[in-house]
This record gives C-alpha cells, sequence and structure tokens, in this order.
C-alpha cells in the first residue's frame, strides 16, 4: 500500500499513533514503532509504512530462486532437506545417550553417519568450510610449518586467504612451486623436522589451464608428512552413487572426499552447503586419530555448530546413505533432464519458452554449465517480482526477464507464472 502524503501544515501525529496505523504490515509492534520515530525525525511522517515494510522485506524469508545459480551464495546456496516433523518443537537427544542415559557427544550423529558416507575412520562437524581448515591447522599444525604449493595459494567469498588463516592458526607457510607448476620434488625438498603437514587446497572457484603441473594427494602421501586436502566443494563421492545416471558430464574433475580419502589423505575438509546440498557446514574427515586431535582442540567448541544445523546434516547425510539423491533438493534440481524443464515452462503459460545456462554456483566447478529451460518476457521486470508474496529472484539478459526453472521447485511453478501474468498484463 503507497504511502499517503500529508499536508506539510498537518500536525504529525504521535509515534504511538503512527505505528498502530502500520499494524496491517505484520511486524511486531516495536518495529513499527522505529519505523515510525525514524519518519517523523526526518519530518517525512507519511514515510512511515514505507520504513516498515523496507523493515519486513529485510528479515530472513523464502524466496524463489529463478537464477539458474543452483547454489546462490545471496540466496543461501543449497535448499535444504525437510527436517522431520515434529522435530522442530520437541527437545533432541543432540548430546545424551538414549540407550544407556549418559551425555554423549554432538559427533555421534550426523558426523558418523558422514564418515561412513565418504569412507573415513571418524569426521568432526563445525560452522563452515573455513573454520574447518582453520581448525585443522591450529590442531594439527601450530608453531610448525605447512608445505603448501604457490598455485594453491586462493583467496575465495569474502577475502578468505590461505595464506592469512594460516598466520591465525599458529603455523608457518612454507611455499614451494611456481603459480603454474609444482613437482613432487618440490615438497620432498621442503619437509624437514619442523614440517607438520602437506596442504592440498582445491581450486575451488577458478581454473588455471596451459602450461601446468600440480601434485595428486596419492603421490603427495608418499613424502612423509599426513596430507590435508581442502577439497571445497563437498562433492562426497565422484561416482554419485545417489543418481540413477550416474555423474553428470559437468562434475568431470571435481574431486570427491572418498577418493581424496583413499588416494591417501589423511584428512579432508569440505563444506556442507556446495556439491554436498547440506546446511552451511565445514566437515572434517578422515584418520582417527587426526580428526581426535581437531575434537580436542580449544577452537572446536568456539566453532561447533548448533542442533539445527545438525539435524539437516543429518537428513542429507541419511539420503546419501540410502543414495536417494532425490531427496537432496540440490541435486534434484541438478539432474533434472532439459526435456522436462521445457515441458514445466510450456505448462506455465506465460511468456515464452527458451533454452537457458545454468551454473552449480556456490565457488563450486568453475566455468562448467549446465544446460536448461525457463521462461522470457519482455522488459526488466526483476523489481516487481522480488516485490512479490514469496518475492522471485530472476535475471534480466538482452531486454528479457528470465526466469531458469532449473533452480524453481515445481511446486512454485504456479506462483512464478502468477508473478509473470501480473508483470505482463
Amino acid at each position: 500500500m503507497p504511502d499517503s502524503p500529508r499536508p506539510p501544515s498537518a500536525r504529525p501525529p504521535s509515534v504511538d499513533a503512527l505505528a498502530r496505523e502500520l499494524r496491517d504490515v505484520g511486524l511486531p509492534h516495536p518495529l513499527l514503532v522505529d519505523a515510525a520515530r525514524a519518519a517523523i525525525a526526518a519530518g517525512d511522517p507519511w514515510s512511515a509504512r514505507s520504513r516498515a515494510e523496507a523493515t519486513a522485506a529485510a528479515l530472513l524469508g523464502p524466496v524463489v530462486n529463478a537464477t539458474g545459480v543452483i547454489l546462490h551464495t545471496n540466496l543461501g546456496r543449497a535448499p535444504l532437506p525437510v527436517l522431520p516433523s515434529g522435530g522442530a518443537r520437541r527437545y533432541s537427544n543432540l548430546e545424551f545417550d538414549l540407550v544407556g542415559g549418559k551425555r554423549a557427544s554432538r559427533s555421534d550423529h550426523a558426523a558418523r553417519l558422514l564418515a561412513l558416507a565418504v569412507g573415513a575412520e571418524a569426521a568432526l562437524v563445525v560452522n563452515n568450510g573455513a573454520a574447518a581448515l582453520m581448525l585443522v591447522l591450529a590442531a594439527l599444525a601450530r608453531g610448525r610449518s605447512v608445505v603448501v604449493s604457490r598455485g594453491e595459494l586462493v583467496e575465495i567469498g569474502g577475502g578468505f586467504r590461505v595464506p592469512e588463516v594460516m598466520v591465525q592458526s599458529g603455523c608457518a607457510l612454507v611455499e614451494v612451486g611456481t603459480t603454474n607448476r609444482t613437482r613432487l620434488g618440490d615438497y620432498r625438498a621442503a619437509v624437514d623436522e619442523q614440517v607438520a603437514l602437506l596442504l592440498k587446497v582445491h581450486q575451488s572457484n577458478y581454473r588455471m589451464v596451459g602450461f601446468t603441473e600440480e601434485v595428486g594427494v596419492a603421490a603427495l602421501s608418499t613424502v612423509g608428512p599426513p596430507v590435508v586436502a581442502d577439497i571445497g566443494s563437498g562433492l562426497l563421492d565422484a561416482a554419485t552413487p545417489w543418481l540413477a545416471g550416474g555423474p553428470p558430464a559437468w562434475l568431470a574433475g571435481e574431486p570427491a572426499a572418498r577418493q581424496t580419502l583413499a588416494a591417501g589423505a589423511g584428512l579432508v575438509t569440505f563444506s556442507g552447503d556446495k556439491l554436498m546440498g547440506g546446511p552451511q557446514a565445514g566437515i572434517i574427515a578422515g584418520r582417527r586419530e587426526l580428526v581426535a586431535l581437531c575434537a580436542r582442540h580449544p577452537l572446536n567448541r568456539a566453532l561447533r555448530p548448533g542442533g539445527l544445523v545438525l539435524a539437516a546434516l543429518q537428513e542429507t547425510a541419511l539420503a546419501y546413505l540410502r543414495r536417494d539423491g532425490d531427496a537432496i533438493p540440490f541435486w534434484r534440481m541438478a539432474a533434472a533432464p532439459v526435456d522436462g524443464l521445457r515441458a514445466r515452462a510450456e505448462a506455465l503459460g506465460v511468456g515464452k519458452v527458451v533454452d537457458t545456462v545454468a551454473v552449480a554456483g556456490g565457488g563450486s566447478v568453475p566455468g562448467q554449465e549446465v544446460p536448461s529451460a525457463g521462461v522470457a518476457v519482455d522488459g526488466d521486470h526483476a523489481a516487481r517480482l522480488r516485490a512479490f508474496s514469496p518475492p522471485i529472484v530472476a535475471r534480466v539478459h538482452e531486454g528479457l526477464t528470465v526466469c531458469d526453472l532449473r533452480t524453481v521447485d515445481p511446486a512454485d511453478d504456479p506462483v512464478v507464472a502468477e508473478a509473470l501474468a501480473a508483470c505482463t498484463s
């Protein structure tokens, strides 16, 4: 509802009276008071409604992702599986052994399942991928050195740089090789009694091509110190046994936790909300004694996730163990056949059906495209679509507003159709 202009000569209402006029916005009274007070202080009391509506729009809530970016960082990356019915209104056995009636560890649930899913002896869950790497370095290499190829000293989203996190973890960086070529001999020459780990970092959000050379985990594992592989995006198994059709072509070359551990890595670290398709979390998996050192480190308590994250992670892990890719929204969207997307686009009955190109997003498999389909309408309607309830986030390309259906849940197709029809009517 637009704000109602008041004549300049009108006496402004009281803060409380103005706040009460805004009750239909649906916010708690203190937030309406804030909007009213800010409007009156600005000498613009009739702007209180737009201020309150802006506050409501800024709250965390569901949106329809029609961008074609499956792991859209700004939209929360992976959509989550539905948690078990009733779980939100009851307590949970987060740190309680129901059999023995004693205190237990929060690692007895999701972490144990994830270890099984990737063939690890043990696993530990923290609150994000950067935290996983920081904890490993602090627990296993503080006061000692870690060897890394110069070509793997990456920066990822949010300014997270590998050299800087090593400094914060209390270990010393030993760079080997060059930006584009690092050989096994470079690692061997750098190892002395001060070296605690060999760190291999996946170039998650870029690709280096041309005159390049790198050393794989299998070869690194022969050097001596434990190998820690930060694989980044969280592909659990390169064979993707949860997908009936096997691994899609766009996954080619992406490192996977199971195969990295089998090649000889002592630990792998990765994110839970990228190719794994779960909530934001960081996973450390590998040799039991190395995971135990991480679990005992004081940072572990500061970095551990809460019960809601662990519950969502458990549901995701159970789906993997059932080999049920359809239960994981990311894989359901990523594996949807293009013909099915075109059929859905036709059924919307608005705009024109177009072939599109989706991407994984979230710093995963950069440069790899996923064929897709959606609908397009003339003009830039992105702002109007974002104003719908629920908001629809689309992309504008060459004068067209495009809704890519690969990232839209089929249950939201009627919402998209209604919104596009309203924009073009």
